[in-house]
């Protein structure tokens, strides 16, 4: 054979496809492994539909469902390879097939193009990496709630403008971040629901002359709906990883924002926390250091992964309907991003699980006024206005004779740190968790 191109005509000059292949496939074979089993899903959907309407006999099907069959199991573990001189994964799938089936292997692409074929692909790729997502971050927030329970009692400073402001607890803070994740699902939620269209069918972005039956590719593939319109279905190219990227970058800025609140909250000169030295790294030259490494790492990943949206955004915003070559290079956009977003997830659930917190902050003189508004709510109770309250007690800070202490959560009112409302939270978190079923 002259060469595997499926696009590519006799009368090619291989010297010239060899220049040609070598800058357009660029990366692409590098994340063509983590598609391969998808491509065989919508090969084996297509192939069932096309036996349906006629176009390939039972035989001819029995006979490709059982390669792809045996192809699938290679191709979930990473094990199909790219033969020397095919351009991709997905002609790859096609030239297995001839090789061992002959003409049956060069019918499987009847009615469907690369276009819809690539596209169904990545759409089940993304579906099935935002389900993951969802369960690591389902994990994490288990951690969460648990760690809230545990420590409900444990109060901390809390802060606004890097100030002191008013008592909190570990439970409230912990639990602060659950409820974070479960608003964070529900954007992956939606983009879920976008990505699980079943694009195939729309060919090139026309539709196909072929009696090509989308409603029964739609079920075989476990999909609830379609996108209808064929042009608009390829128009969902850049527009699936995109609505993807803006869902894993919710959860990377809760989880930006926690890595930030544990490497300030671990410094010496807050000490509120702290991890076993083996969960830290040291200094070549500074002996009693322990640096929080793993979030100031988790920290700058969940940074680029909320650049994504803003990144596949220049690429595609400028781009007319219709297929256009720029779209390869979302791959090499999201599909990194999705590995270090699942990392991350999965590191701060094994830190956590080790995080040791500090008792007794409060006893600290340092935060003598955190209950200034308790003893404004006290006054309050007892028949003063609030601005007489207010004026009160902020005189008597002024004047250095404020007193008043309240270590216990006893006259905290519901839903703040005396009432962490975890059930709520969790209820509030399967609900959402549901659309990832």
């Amino acid at each position: 054979m002259k060469h595997n191109k499926l696009w590519a005509k006799d009368s090619a000059d291989q010297n010239h496809l060899e220049i040609i292949e070598k800058f357009t496939v660029g990366k692409d074979k590098d994340f063509d492994v983590l598609l391969a089993q998808y491509d065989i899903i919508g090969t084996k959907a297509h192939c069932e539909m096309l036996a349906k309407i006629g176009l390939l006999t039972p035989d001819e099907n029995n006979s490709i469902q059982k390669e792809l069959d045996e192809m699938y199991v290679l191709a979930k573990d990473h094990l199909l390879t790219i033969n020397d001189g095919v351009e991709d994964i997905h002609s790859q799938i096609e030239f297995n097939l001839t090789q061992k089936l002959g003409d049956a292997g060069k019918k499987i692409h009847t009615g469907r193009s690369r276009n819809d074929q690539v596209l169904l692909a990545i759409k089940l790729y993304l579906a099935a990496e935002i389900k993951e997502i969802a369960q690591l971050s389902k994990n994490l927030f288990e951690v969460l709630i648990d760690l809230a329970e545990t420590h409900k009692a444990a109060l901390m400073p809390g802060y606004t403008h890097f100030q002191i402001g008013m008592p909190s607890s570990f439970g409230l803070w912990f639990s602060a971040y659950a409820e974070s994740l479960s608003e964070d699902l529900e954007v992956l939620a939606a983009a879920l629901s976008v990505v699980q269209k079943n694009p195939l069918g729309s060919g090139a972005g026309f539709g196909s002359s072929f009696p090509l039956d989308r409603d029964f590719t739609t079920k075989e593939l476990g999909l609830e709906k379609m996108n209808i319109n064929s042009v608009y279905a390829q128009m969902t190219r850049g527009k699936s990883e995109k609505i993807t990227a803006m869902g894993m970058s919710t959860v990377a800025a809760t989880l930006s924002k926690l890595a930030y609140d544990i490497c300030l909250f671990s410094n010496q000169n807050y000490g509120f926390l702290s991890f076993p030295s083996g969960l830290t790294t040291g200094s070549s030259i500074m002996p009693h250091k322990k640096n929080p490494d793993v979030f100031e790492l988790i920290r700058a990943k969940s940074a680029r992964i909320q650049s994504l949206p803003n990144e596949l955004t220049i690429l595609t915003n400028n781009l007319p309907s219709g297929y256009h070559r720029d779209f390869q290079l979302t791959k090499e956009i999201i599909f990194p991003g999705i590995q270090d977003l699942k990392d991350c997830l999965q590191i701060f659930e094994f830190m956590l699980n080790n995080i040791q917190i500090k008792e007794g902050i409060l006893k600290d003189e340092k935060y003598d006024y955190l209950f200034s508004v308790e003893k404004i709510n006290e006054l309050v109770m007892n028949g003063a206005t609030f601005r007489e309250a207010y004026r009160e007690v902020g005189n008597s800070i002024e004047e250095g004779s404020y007193s008043y202490r309240n270590d216990d959560l006893k006259h905290t009112h519901k839903g703040s740190i005396g009432d962490l409302c975890l059930d709520e939270i969790s209820a509030q978190f399967a609900e959402v968790f549901q659309k990832f079923k």
